[in-house]
């Protein structure tokens, strides 16, 4: 197989904007044949949107940037280098805010090199207007009725409010 495939998994619960700019930028870079963008479960974290409902809005935000470049979602199974070598990936594509991020990420890329010494593990690091950004953070932002613009992308943004106000009982 000759072509270059990345991975960028991410639990994209709910997809933000730094998520949004490690995809462009894994773009921009023209490296890669294919990106594919997994969404995964988090264990030591509860989802608000079902894996569905993340692909589904995964899709309708990336169909924009297509624009020439072929950008995959799936759901993410199992150990993330397996399902890496599964979908022929050559690289795993992370985001790294902090230097906290950065010492959790070396010690998975580490481990998935064990597992995996033919998959390259890439980390980029975030744009500084996305560093405090997390999926937990805009979560909590939401719940308190915080303004979501520039956080997520627009599309996101109803989506979610009206999650959080299903999830606490408020109607809106």
């Amino acid at each position: 197989m000759n072509e270059r495939r990345a991975l960028f998994p991410a639990s994209f619960d709910p997809m933000t904007n730094g998520h949004m700019d490690i995809i462009e930028r894994v773009l921009k870079l023209g490296v890669f044949d294919e990106l594919v963008l997994a969404v995964g479960e988090n264990p030591e974290q509860s989802s608000l949107f079902s894996v569905d409902e993340r692909l589904a809005r995964l899709r309708e935000v990336v169909a924009d940037l297509a624009n020439g470049h072929t950008i995959l979602v799936r759901a993410l199974g199992g150990l993330m280098v397996d399902f890496a070598r599964d979908i022929g990936a050559t690289a795993i594509i992370r985001g790294v805010r902090s230097p906290r991020d950065f010492e959790y990420e070396a010690e998975m890329g580490f481990l998935n090199h064990h597992l995996a010494p033919d998959i390259e593990m890439v980390f980029l690091i975030a744009d500084p207007r996305y560093a405090f950004l997390s999926s937990t953070l805009v979560k909590q932002v939401a719940q308190m009725g915080g303004n979501l613009e520039g956080l997520v992308p627009r599309v996101v943004i109803e989506r979610l409010q009206s999650r959080v106000a299903t999830s606490s009982g408020v109607s809106s």
